[in-house]
């Protein structure tokens, strides 16, 4: 049979399983309340499993392998600094959104600060996450259209939509309440096609399990810590970019919080976000690990690996490595790509819906309408990011999305952290633009402390984006009990 019809086939039989888990999901319930947090019925280990595939996806599953051959393993760095801030999460701001009986995260915001407060940090949040969760789709899409469809004369914008428009179609019923099912399913295909990729490099190099791991220490790649200061990968930048990261992006992100919202009790909540915690290390090593078993591979059979490092993984797994591999490959992103673009789709529905629109105050039919038509508007805004990101071009699109987030997600952590560790109320008309102004502050002093001192900032921006916003709010405030 032929490669493309091949994972033509896989796509089908996959969107087919998506559906039906969908379908039998939302048969009961499809209201709003579905909808946004899954009656508070989502058991916690499901949702810790099929968090794994959302936090990896697809760009992970392109990206992490390749980045190996630039960067070694100090990607490591920043996954034990996420470790250690899904516990912060789990005790800090878990507690606080149970407590407030929250749908959205930002609801917070308003009932510390005000209303422009609350408006402010949840549009951040869109804005964040539409471009993330954009660029993480397109890298999957490309790779699709170069496996697949660029051979037929179809052309990117085309598959682009047709990808989202399946994505909308198991989402629009019942939101959350299907997708912590459809992720459980992902993230297991995505599993399983990490370990049947680096079991089948291991098997082309003819290593056993002993041999692959030994290889994996002696290689020149493997180092894992660095604590050459001007370096971008210096440990103690990577991890506490790694704490700042999962804060931002899990604990003050509504995607991964309403999948923990939809849990009923907070003890479980809690286990939930530990557990997926301390899963994510292993598989990210294993991942990494597969990175240089690919450099060894590439090296032994003297094959000239692309310029991109994006592009690693795919090349020899479609040119290389054979069938089976290249099925399982298109398996993996497809499984990862999905698992984290259908769930962002949903949240940021679910916060224009709640926080901008306020539609809780609409009779129940209105509402519902109001929600599918914001879940298409947002599909069509999820297309638009994905051409343009196409239009641009991008190396790199995990670090660019990190970098992204140093930008995007600053104001939220200065907004969330100032709430809760001081009892200043800042004037909440001026919030907003206290919030504007940091990432561009920012932005001045890394141009600034690369033509001046050389020094290359990396994700450590955030703590400097969050502090100026801290400041800013200092700045607009009065003293008030919390």
């Amino acid at each position: 049979m032929n490669t493309g019809f091949t994972i033509l086939l896989i796509i089908a039989v996959y969107f087919g399983l998506l559906f039906l888990i969908s379908y039998l999901a939302g048969r009961k319930g499809s209201d709003n309340d579905a909808f946004f947090l899954g009656n508070k019925k989502s058991p916690w280990y499901v949702v810790a499993f099929g968090m794994i595939g959302s936090s990896i996806s697809g760009v992970s599953f392109v990206s992490v392998p390749g980045m190996v051959r630039g960067q070694d393993m100090t990607y490591m760095q920043m996954v034990l600094g996420f470790c250690l801030g899904y516990i912060i999460i789990a005790y800090v701001l878990l507690p606080l959104y149970y407590r407030l009986n929250l749908t959205t995260i930002y609801g917070y915001l308003e009932k510390r600060f005000g209303s422009f407060s609350y408006k402010t940090g949840a549009s951040f949040f869109i804005l964040s996450k539409t471009i993330g969760a954009g660029a993480r789709l397109f890298l999957v899409i490309f790779i699709l259209h170069r496996l697949v469809f660029a051979d037929w004369g179809i052309p990117f914008y085309l598959v682009a939509l047709g990808t989202i428009l399946l994505i909308w179609l198991y989402t629009f019923r019942s939101g959350i309440k299907s997708i912590i099912w459809t992720d459980t399913l992902q993230t297991c295909c995505l599993l399983l096609a990490l370990i049947f990729i680096t079991v089948q490099v291991i098997s082309k190099l003819d290593l056993n399990f002993t041999e692959a791991i030994q290889a994996v220490r002696d290689n020149s790649h493997s180092r894992i810590f660095n604590f050459e200061w001007s370096s971008t990968q210096n440990f103690f930048k990577q991890f506490l970019s790694g704490v700042l990261i999962a804060i931002v992006m899990n604990g003050l992100d509504q995607d991964m919080m309403q999948k923990s919202l939809s849990i009923k009790k907070l003890k479980d909540a809690k286990k939930n976000l530990i557990t997926f915690g301390f899963i994510y290390i292993p598989v990210n090593l294993l991942f990494l690990a597969l990175g240089i078993l690919l450099l060894i591979f590439a090296s032994q059979f003297q094959i000239a690996l692309p310029d991109r490092s994006d592009e690693i993984l795919p090349a020899l797994a479609t040119n290389y490595l054979g069938l089976p591999v290249l099925i399982f490959f298109s398996i993996g992103i497809i499984a990862a790509a999905f698992s984290s673009a259908d769930s962002a789709l949903t949240s940021i529905t679910t916060t224009i819906c709640v926080d901008l629109f306020d539609i809780k105050k609409e009779k129940a039919l209105k509402a519902v309408s109001i929600r599918r038509r914001i879940h298409i508007i947002m599909s069509v805004v999820f297309f638009l990011v994905v051409i343009l990101i196409n239009y641009w071009g991008q190396d790199g699109i995990l670090n660019t999305i990190y970098k992204i987030a140093s930008y995007t997600y600053g104001p939220l952590l200065g907004l969330f952290f100032f709430g809760l560790f001081t009892k200043l109320k800042p004037q909440d008309k001026f919030v907003p633009i206290v919030c504007i102004l940091p990432p561009f502050l920012c932005f001045g002093v890394e141009v600034l402390l690369k033509s001046q001192f050389e020094y290359a900032v990396g994700n450590e921006i955030l703590l400097l984006n969050g502090l100026l916003t801290g400041l800013g709010l200092w700045l607009v405030s009065v003293k008030t009990n919390r």
